[in-house]
């Protein structure tokens, strides 16, 4: 007969995590909430028995959710934590072996984006009983690796547990991580399969209900003074506004303080939508995929001051964009890691709070009035090529994707969230979308994973039921990863997914050609064949449980949209477009290493033109 000990509870590893984990609650704007919304689960040996008996005891608190693949679960908890400003996250279990490593990529795309997403693997038997287990990788001189040590890179906390006491300490050292605004990013407590179903005498308080509140560090008054001084100083001030804007919800004191003080703001891939795109210091986005007029004040300023940005290649058109000799850099950032990049004078801290002490220290100063009518000067030329690159195309001419996002920013509704991922659509939504509400932007550009964007809408469509959900998605990538749109018909959340089919990997090709070379084994046509495949998208989106057709044209897209949005449920849209063309409007040198020998004349006067560009880089600093 087991004795428990006063005070404590008789619990096995598995249930005494999940109902740590399920007692969780948040601070958010809309009250107090469960920190976690839910658990992407596919079972298998190594978390069945445990994690799937215990999830079973509390799905009412903490709901279980089934997916179709490892990967594409994480990706739509990884879109759920980006959808709200990192305030809440999902959990993610599965089996060991290829269940667990199925989630690296994913563990990667959080780490990049710093998104929260705690992983639960099964692990080996901590006992070594049956050792080795089934799915078990085994080191020759390492007994103690198993598969999940890939995790490792990828993870901002990692453990393994080994022990069930062993979750007193690791459980809340992961809330601390996900809910830290500095650190945040993806968990990995690697779950030994026996010690799941080990028990252990627990505290009882261990498991009393625990609010968080996500801090708002304020910045050290010297680097604030610092950087007003700087900004009353400067002739030509530019605000470069990334994520962090949006997840301190700083995106309505942005666009006061930009219009109280003049300061033009271009916005990263991660910032678009901070502003809306009316908005009249908005100047939309820069670097590699920037608007002309965003890209032009980037030139031509001489102090550029990152808010909540981790100044990733595609902005600072690598290192090359941002250009005058004399010019500043000063990076606000809550992560001190990312404050101090590219030799930046940094403030440390939350952007609100930093927007907020700063109007304070500036009083009734206001930029140049000439730099600001510059700036503002080079919309009006953007807008007449954002008409021109999303006009319908004349007959049987095929669209270009520019053309495609035209027609289906016309037909969202105001507040509707726009997501995608890779290939060459996110270049052409950064400069081309009109952001017209705070969220309605959600592009996963910092790892840029193939696969992610069906998957990330129903995570979008989990946070926001109320807004309709568009997926854009290439052929390439909907190849990839696409079972996740029957995971949205069996669980209702409807999503819109309008599938450009290129046949191939038309951006890659782009890129390949703009080194000099023929296009070889990127579309389909180019790559080795006996037949070329004929692929039936809407067909197969149908045997997933969609509604689904193929249009020819833009009117013919149109038309479907409509009926998409009037539709019960998730509906794919698919039409053929030109892999070739692009909007050529805007746009700044991306650092593409071309070979700096071959016998082909095409590659070596790129590597001439390479050269010549990498000679504007910045890489002292």
């Amino acid at each position: 007969m087991t004795t428990v000990r006063l005070g404590t509870v008789r619990l096995t590893g598995a249930q005494a995590a999940v109902r740590y984990l399920a007692r969780q609650r948040v601070e958010t704007p809309h009250g107090v909430v469960p920190y976690f919304a839910g658990v992407w689960a596919i079972f298998g040996h190594g978390n069945v028995a445990g994690l799937g008996e215990a999830l079973q005891g509390v799905r009412d608190a903490l709901p279980t959710y089934r997916a179709h693949n490892e990967q594409a679960m994480a990706h739509a908890a990884i879109a759920y934590a980006k959808a709200e400003r990192r305030n809440r996250a999902m959990i993610c279990t599965t089996s060991i072996g290829p269940g667990a490593t199925n989630m690296v990529t994913a563990a990667a795309v959080a780490h990049v984006n710093r998104l929260p997403v705690l992983f639960l693997p099964g692990d080996v038997y901590a006992s070594r009983r049956p050792d080795p287990v089934l799915q078990q990788v085994e080191d020759f001189g390492d007994g103690t690796v198993s598969a999940n040590d890939c995790f490792r890179p990828v993870s901002r906390y990692f453990d393994r547990i080994t022990r069930p006491e062993q979750l007193l300490a690791a459980l809340p050292r992961a809330m601390a991580v996900l809910l830290d605004p500095a650190e945040c990013g993806p968990v990995t407590l690697a779950f030994c399969q026996d010690v799941q179903a080990e028990a252990f005498d627990f505290p009882e308080a261990f498991f009393a209900e625990r609010t968080w509140r996500v801090r708002r560090p304020h910045p050290d008054p010297a680097e604030l003074d610092e950087l007003a001084d700087r900004l009353r100083a400067a002739e030509a001030p530019l605000i470069v506004a990334g994520g962090g804007v949006l997840y301190s919800r700083a995106e309505g004191r942005l666009a006061r303080f930009a219009d109280r003080f003049g300061l033009p703001v271009a916005e990263t891939q991660a910032g678009k939508g901070v502003l809306a795109w009316d908005h009249p210091m908005c100047l939309g986005s820069v670097g590699v995929t920037g608007t002309s007029a965003a890209n032009a004040a980037a030139e031509d300023a001489d102090l550029i001051v990152g808010v909540g940005t981790r100044l990733q290649d595609f902005t600072t058109g690598s290192r090359a964009l941002f250009r005058r000799q004399d010019r500043q850099l000063v990076q606000v950032n809550v992560a001190a890691f990312d404050a101090h990049k590219h030799g930046a004078r940094p403030v440390v801290g939350d952007a609100d709070a930093v927007l907020a002490a700063l109007e304070a220290r500036l009083g009734d100063w206001r930029a140049p009035s000439a730099w600001t009518s510059k700036a503002q000067a080079g919309l009006a030329g953007w807008n007449a090529a954002w008409d021109a690159a999303t006009a319908s195309p004349g007959d049987n001419a095929l669209p270009s994707d520019a053309q495609v996002i035209g027609a289906v920013w016309r037909k969202a509704r105001p507040d509707a969230v726009v997501v995608c991922a890779a290939g060459g659509l996110p270049g052409e939504l950064h400069k081309l979308w009109r952001t017209r509400t705070p969220g309605g932007y959600h592009l996963e550009y910092g790892y840029s994973c193939m696969g992610y964007e069906i998957a990330g809408g129903l995570g979008v469509k989990l946070a926001e039921p109320g807004r309709d959900v568009h997926v854009m998605v290439g052929d390439g990538s909907y190849l990839m990863m696409n079972s996740e749109l029957a995971t949205s018909v069996m669980l209702g959340k409807k999503l819109i997914v309008t599938v450009l089919d290129n046949r191939g990997f038309g951006c890659i090709d782009r890129l390949q050609r703009s080194t000099g070379q023929p296009g070889f084994n990127n579309l389909l046509a180019d790559a080795e064949h006996a037949v070329l495949p004929q692929i039936d998208f809407a067909a197969h989106a149908q045997s997933l449980g969609c509604l689904a057709e193929k249009v020819d044209g833009i009117a013919g897209l149109e038309a479907a949209l409509e009926r998409a949005q009037a539709a019960d449920r998730t509906s794919v849209i698919v039409i053929d477009t030109d892999p070739r063309a692009s909007t050529e409007a805007g746009g700044a040198w991306w650092d593409v290493a071309t070979p700096e020998v071959s016998e082909a004349p095409a590659v070596r006067a790129a590597r001439e033109a390479y050269e010549a560009m990498t000679k504007q880089q910045r890489t002292g600093d």
